[in-house]
C-alpha cells in the first residue's frame, strides 16, 4: 500500500467539513465494492472515519480485504488507503464527532463515540 502527498488543505476542507462521506473498499478483485454512506471528520491534518456499528459492519470488514479503497465527500474524489489508527486518537476523534454531528440525538452521538465504534478508527490516507 503505498501512499502519495498528504491531503492539501483544500482537500481537508472539503472533507473535513462535508455531511456525509461515501466510502467503497477494494475488494479482491480489485474491483471497488458498492459506496457507503458514513461519518467522517477532521483532527488536525487528517480525516477519520469509524463504523458506528462496530466491526461487524459489511463496509467496515470490506476495509479488512486490501486497506484501500475511494473516498468521495465534498466535490473530492480520492483514492485513499484505510490505516487502522492508534487508540491514542481516539478521544480526539471522539470530541470532533460530538463537535461536528452534536445536533443529532444523544443516542446516535453516544454510538459514534462508544468504545465499539472506536476500535473501528482510521484514518484515510491518500494514495
Amino acid at each position: 500500500m503505498t501512499t502519495t502527498a498528504p491531503w492539501t488543505d483544500d482537500e481537508l476542507d472539503r472533507v473535513g467539513s462535508a455531511e456525509e462521506l461515501e466510502v467503497a473498499s477494494l475488494r479482491r478483485d480489485g474491483e471497488l465494492s458498492s459506496r457507503r454512506t458514513i461519518w467522517g471528520v477532521r483532527v488536525g491534518d487528517d480525516i477519520y472515519v469509524r463504523s458506528v456499528n462496530g466491526p461487524t459492519s459489511a463496509w467496515f470488514r470490506g476495509t479488512r480485504v486490501r486497506h484501500e479503497g475511494r473516498v468521495e465527500a465534498g466535490g473530492v474524489e480520492k483514492d485513499v488507503a484505510f490505516e487502522d489508527a492508534d487508540g491514542e486518537i481516539n478521544d480526539a476523534v471522539d470530541t470532533a464527532y460530538r463537535t461536528k454531528y452534536g445536533r443529532y440525538s444523544a443516542n446516535t452521538i453516544q454510538r459514534i463515540t462508544s468504545a465499539n465504534a472506536g476500535s473501528t478508527t482510521m484514518r484515510l490516507l491518500p494514495r
